[in-house]
């Protein structure tokens, strides 16, 4: 390939003073990155990236993740210069209200961003999980003479990703599956927020850390001034198919602001115009007005563009064949594509057979292995706890990460890991991701659920082992307030079904659910049959919320609300209470979330306003259960962390025997 000309250092300066002029108009922003990192962007871009702007969404396009998200005036220029649908008044409008540039890159909102960064480490997982399911996609459906799925990963990583320990889980992770098609851009500037990396990352080798994770790891000493350099370790890397690669580019951050570069200074605030003005005669400007953009270095950016809708266009004719000769797999491709949920589905989980007594994991694992040969793109793993959790698909083998055959991922104990790679497979797209691990642990998980349900990611996540009562490991592994703090979350949707019935409802409600992440919360101990009157109706009613699972004779003076295993709690409470002439109504409610956005009519209908005396059963926190009992109602739960002993022992010692709720009860209505 030809070397690297003027046009090509214009193109980098356009994208350099486009970057801090929209910084200096927000009067907020990271011009540092922008200005340092902008030559090894252009060349992957330039000479590498395949991608075609006109159709963003093309799915055979090379993904590129800015993890280092602060930066993200440097994505936006690039996107704006290579012809993405992102106008100048966009770039103009960084960080305003309704902007297509938000402070962060936002998936779903900018054509042309992949994911959304920001939270460090984040985007560098984020690949893996695009790495994993563009290989898990290559097996399931290119056929010889028909290859359909061929791209590559790309991440720009900074100091503070690569200390993150989220990037650490996924990094090893990476390395033990050989993801060949993933490499790393390391923005290696030595600079973070509070001053040089030295105060905190002295002593630490990166490069040697990811050679010991099994990626090969390449070096580019002058990323500043040698594109060529950037662009050969681009094309070795490339070349290596049987590891990720992290290229280590030495920068220098905010590149050209002479009073400001290689300091902390320039990191996170605007130049300001004086040094602004400076940069640029630095940097050979000729243009001091803001916002220019030379027709040479747009020509020449456009040039990429084209290059995208050639591959674009050949894949097309690829694939057109394939839909003639392959039509069983296209027709597969197109549900995995849309997200759609087979038809078969419903009648598999109906005719589910549910025993008794068993742990609703166990519910869950055999709904699981149930759908998932009517769903190949299905596609997770658990952290090391699969027998435990029942999530091993048992018709698949362990997934290999260079040809991609197997389902079942092995994560290890890197639960924040999990997580975020899920959602790169999420945000790539083509499979439908799950993972699994303890409810406990879901602590670690959380700042990737946020994203999750920011960016409507239709992840599972099965939690098992889900309070009180998984016994005698004790409190480090009872969760009691994770419950309601992932039901605070916007967008999660959270199921806690009470038995087999309602977890294989739940499992096919989650599938169905596409605009957004699902929690299963299950249990370790058995449960018995408690909603076998809505056998045939499980979806319609898990997907409703809430349901009135049994009524006793007369007008009911008392709604007892309950979740999970407590829920046959409330019927034992529902028969002491009608013994003594009492009538109640109890009611199943699998997930707030679900039944809040049902109709006021079915809200009264399940719940009237009639009943005013209520009573909520739920072995966790009871903080939020006034939504739905109101002031005056009874919460029976855990307010405080758990115990060990055998799970029928902390029932009864936390106050969950049904002869004391219903003493309680007979006291409360008594005093009215």
């Amino acid at each position: 390939m030809e070397s690297f000309s003027k046009n090509d250092w214009l193109a980098i300066n356009t994208i350099r003073t486009l970057s801090i002029d929209a910084i200096e108009k927000a009067k907020s922003g990271h011009p540092g990155l922008p200005l340092g990192a902008a030559p090894m962007a252009y060349v992957l871009w330039s000479r590498h990236l395949k991608a075609d702007p006109s159709q963003p969404h093309w799915f055979d396009r090379d993904r590129f993740v800015l993890s280092a998200g602060h930066g993200s005036m440097l994505l936006y220029s690039l996107l704006h210069l290579t012809g993405y649908d992102l106008p100048m008044e966009q770039i103009q409008s960084f960080r305003q209200w309704k902007s297509l540039t938000p402070g962060h890159p936002e998936f779903r909102l900018t054509p042309g961003v992949e994911a959304t960064t920001g939270p460090l480490g984040q985007g560098a997982a984020n690949a893996v999980g695009m790495a994993m399911a563009e290989r898990r996609l290559a097996h399931l459906f290119n056929r010889p003479n028909h290859t359909v799925v061929d791209h590559m990963t790309y991440a720009l990583v900074s100091d503070g990703d690569l200390m993150e320990g989220v990037a650490a889980e996924a990094a090893s992770l990476a390395g033990h599956l050989k993801l060949g098609k993933l490499i790393y851009l390391y923005d290696s500037n030595d600079v973070t927020l509070d001053g040089p990396t030295s105060l905190t990352f002295s002593v630490e080798d990166v490069g040697k850390r990811y050679e010991s994770y099994g990626w090969q790891v390449l070096h580019v000493q002058d990323g500043d001034r040698d594109l060529d350099g950037i662009d050969r370790a681009i094309t070795e890397a490339k070349a290596e198919t049987s590891k990720p690669t992290l290229i280590v580019v030495k920068t220098t951050i905010g590149f050209g602001a002479p009073n400001k570069q290689g300091t902390s200074s320039v990191h996170g605030s605007p130049l300001g115009k004086e040094e602004l003005l400076l940069t640029k005669q630095a940097l050979d400007w000729k243009h001091p007005e803001p916002f220019f953009v030379p027709g040479e270095a747009r020509e020449h950016m456009q040039a990429m563009a084209e290059r995208g809708k050639k591959h674009r266009a050949q894949w097309d004719l690829r694939f057109q064949k394939y839909r003639k000769e392959c039509s069983d797999l296209a027709l597969q491709w197109d549900m995995a594509q849309a997200g759609t949920v087979p038809t078969e589905l419903d009648a598999i989980v109906k005719n589910l057979e549910v025993k008794e007594p068993v742990a609703t994991r166990q519910s869950g694992g055999t709904a699981l292995n149930a759908i998932s040969p009517a769903m190949p793109w299905l596609f997770g793993g658990d952290a090391d706890l699969s027998c435990s959790t029942n999530t091993y698909l048992k018709n698949q083998n362990a997934f290999e990460g260079q040809g991609g055959s197997g389902a079942n991922i092995h994560f290890g104990v890197r639960e924040h890991a999990m997580a975020a790679i899920a959602n790169g497979m999420a945000y790539h797209g083509g499979v439908r991701p799950y993972v699994a691990t303890f409810f406990c642990f879901a602590d670690y998980m959380r700042p990737a659920i946020r994203l999750a349900a920011m960016n409507h990611l239709p992840v599972i996540y099965v939690w098992t082992h889900d309070s009180i009562g998984l016994g005698e490991d004790g409190p480090t592994h009872q969760p009691v307030e994770h419950l309601m703090s992932l039901r605070t979350i916007p967008n999660m949707t959270v199921f806690r079904p009470a038995d087999g019935f309602e977890t294989k409802g739940a499992w096919l409600a989650a599938l169905q659910h596409t605009t957004g992440p699902t929690g299963l919360v299950l249990t370790r101990q058995k449960t018995p049959h408690v909603s076998a009157s809505i056998a045939g109706k499980e979806v319609e009613q898990l997907a409703r919320g809430a349901f009135v699972l049994h009524e006793t004779t007369g007008k009911s003076q008392v709604a007892i609300l309950s979740t999970g295993s407590e829920v046959a709690i409330a019927l034992e409470v529902q028969n002491l209470l009608s013994a003594q002439g009492i009538a109640s109504r109890v009611i199943s409610m699998p997930s707030w979330e679900c039944f809040s956005k049902q109709g006021p009519a079915y809200q009264e209908q399940v719940l009237p306003k009639s009943i005013r005396h209520r009573v909520s059963i739920e072995a966790g926190v009871t903080l939020g259960w006034q939504k739905w009992i109101g002031l005056e109602g009874i919460a029976i739960g855990v307010d405080s962390f758990g115990a060990s002993a055998p799970a029928e022992v902390l029932f009864k010692e936390f106050g969950f025997g049904a002869s004391s709720i219903a003493e309680r009860l007979t006291r409360h209505l008594s005093k009215l």
